[in-house]
């Protein structure tokens, strides 16, 4: 959570800020900030709530702005304190000297805090980061160097951390310093970039160096410098950013959001490119490297992801367990890590993240990888801290994702995680449903283009949205492999309708659930033919005669079944096994558009942010 920006040159540094800012508001938007250097001054301008109101700020500081080519800028999802402007970044010491912006959690804040307070150090926030700033002037004032102010200050600090920091005394530079938390040096002519994530940058340079944990930074304009923990100067490995500036556009489209469900067809056809060649041909994944013998040696798979990639990761269960044979367990990485860690050298563990950064997941990874576990990491972003951990790294290939409700990257994750398990049972040279699978690869080929005919008639589902956007309940029911899917369009509705939407399994309804049904609950049946086809459809029947609104999204239902329900929205014809990608499709759009309806703000619902980096 929460996005950082630096930069130092020889433009206006205020209009590289927020511009910046504006393209990491998908990590937090509860307040913003920029510190603007200039004269051997800092001048800090802060605003809560949306960037918007920071930028209507510094308007009226304009003479100011034009003055400054350094500065740093940050944008917020509270952790420590209200979405006040008081708690936002950037913070500072007592003198006004140093300045800093945090992204992360500091652990041990309250015991540095009441140290610092013995020290003489007035604390005007509520927050962690403001702990820091006092710390790290503390320490320049026994060094007068900003550099090594900060390689002592972090060794004092607990938790996650990507720091950036200034000092007018040292008007050339910026300092900054990673532990668990991610952050990029972008490399320019005459000048460079700090930032939280490629977006914040892309648009002004493609090659960056990627921080690891326990590095400090100098960075000036005409020169980086990087410290390893034991403060030896290392040589920089500069890498080339994957994405394209045009990939944060909307391109004419309302909403990010929508956008990317639009995007859907075409990522199926980047993960399935170069794996997936013909339905008689076995599945390649280069990717994966785990050993033929290995693979057959594998006795337990683990999937731990939060979230909507833990919603993936269920229907991944289901069809690993299918084709592979082999037993998943799949768990939220936020209770995983607080349990024993049961795995061993034959453990097949699973670490599933849209960003490759979500805090509880890559503790997990961490905890697990002690194990000897083989660790394939499935992520968005190959530079991230997940992928660094990965043993086998299976790269989805979504491209950028900014709103902050995941589309694109769940069905990326889905199709990803059917090829695995393809793959797995070919080199286990599992015969029993061959031919199977067979039509399950044409499926996978032929699923971009029914995307393609679902979204380009989505009149039906406008409508339906329409007609429920006034409800404040909701129910999503399903069996088999698309209880996951009731799951995640539950969620999705939650994120950025605000509507209380529970998904269940069907068979569930009647243990419990079913006391809250009436006219003024509607519930989303997912029946699509195959073995549970009558008992979701039984279970429809159950929901009716309490007088339930009744919704069915499906691929058939029978003439004499029509009239069960309210409203039907009809898929595509699909097998069962491959309905999921499907289904999912139409769930983000009835979301959508029911928020839409609303007036909601779909890209950046409240409270919520798209890279969860904190426990």
């Amino acid at each position: 959570m929460c996005g950082i920006i630096g930069y130092i040159g020889d433009k206006k540094a205020s209009d590289i800020l927020i511009s910046g800012l504006s393209h990491l508001e998908y990590r937090g938007y509860d307040s913003s900030g920029v510190a603007l250097m200039h004269s051997n001054n800092i001048d800090v301008y802060k605003a809560q709530g949306k960037l918007i109101n920071l930028i209507e700020v510094l308007k009226t500081k304009q003479e100011i702005c034009e003055k400054s080519n350094i500065g740093i800028g940050h944008i917020r999802w509270a952790t420590h304190g209200l979405p006040t402007t008081t708690n936002a970044h950037p913070h500072t010491c007592n003198c006004k000297s140093l300045t800093l912006v945090h992204n992360g959690i500091i652990e041990n804040y309250q015991e540095l805090k009441e140290e610092l307070i013995k020290t003489g150090c007035i604390f005007q926030s509520q927050t962690d980061t403001e702990v820091a700033a006092h710390l790290i002037a503390y320490e320049y004032g026994k060094t007068n160097n900003l550099l090594k102010a900060m390689q002592n200050a972090v060794k004092k600090i607990k938790g996650a951390f990507a720091f950036c920091a200034i000092h007018k005394n040292e008007p050339n530079k910026i300092v900054v310093a990673k532990r668990n938390a991610p952050l990029i040096i972008g490399v320019g002519e005459n000048e460079n970039f700090v930032a939280s994530d490629i977006p914040a940058i892309i648009e002004y340079t493609k090659k960056a160096i990627y921080l690891s944990d326990y590095q400090v930074g100098v960075v000036q304009k005409n020169n980086i410098e990087i410290y390893d923990d034991l403060g030896n100067l290392i040589p920089n490995k500069v890498e080339y950013l994957p994405f394209e500036a045009v990939a944060i556009s909307k391109m004419g489209y309302k909403h990010f959001m929508l956008k990317e469900i639009h995007e859907q067809s075409d990522v199926v056809r980047n993960v399935l490119s170069g794996k997936l060649i013909s339905p008689l041909e076995n599945i390649k994944l280069d990717e994966c490297k785990l050993s033929q013998e290995k693979i057959k040696n594998i006795t337990r798979v683990q999937i731990i992801a939060c979230g909507t990639s833990l919603h993936a990761g269920m229907v991944g269960k289901y069809i690993i367990e299918k084709f592979a044979q082999i037993p998943v367990d799949v768990e939220p990485s936020s209770e995983y890590i607080y349990r024993d860690t049961i795995a061993d050298e034959n453990t097949l563990v699973i670490g599933i993240s849209q960003s490759g950064e979500t805090a509880d997941t890559i503790t997990a990874i961490k905890q697990v990888k002690e194990q000897n576990s083989h660790i394939a990491i499935i992520t968005n972003r190959t530079d991230s801290t997940m992928a660094r951990l990965a043993d086998s790294l299976l790269p989805i290939s979504a491209g950028i994702e900014v709103s902050v409700a995941a589309t694109k990257s769940y069905m990326a994750q889905l199709i990803s995680l059917y090829l695995l398990a393809i793959y797995l049972m070919e080199n286990k040279n599992i015969q029993a449903h061959k031919e199977e699978v067979i039509n399950l690869k044409q499926e996978l080929i032929q699923l971009p283009n029914k995307l393609e005919s679902l979204l380009e008639n989505t009149d039906d589902i406008r409508r339906i949205a329409k007609k429920y956007s006034s409800y404040k309940d909701f129910i999503f029911i399903a069996r088999g492999i698309n209880f996951p899917s009731a799951l995640e369009g539950a969620l999705k509705l939650k994120e950025i309708s605000y509507i209380n939407a529970t998904g269940y399994g069907a068979g569930e309804l009647k243990h419990g659930p079913i006391a809250m049904l009436d006219e003024n609950m509607p519930v989303l049946a997912i029946l699509n033919t195959g073995i549970v086809y009558d008992k979701v459809l039984s279970n429809c029947e159950e929901a009716r005669a309490r007088q339930a609104k009744l919704i069915g999204v499906t691929n058939y239902i029978a003439p004499k079944d029509k009239d069960l329900f309210d409203d039907l929205i009809m898929i595509p014809s699909v097998s069962d096994l491959m309905s999921p990608a499907m289904n999912i499709v139409v769930l983000q759009l009835l979301a959508y558009y029911i928020a839409e309806y609303l007036g909601k703000d779909v890209d950046q619902p409240r409270n919520l942010a798209k890279s969860v980096t904190v426990e």
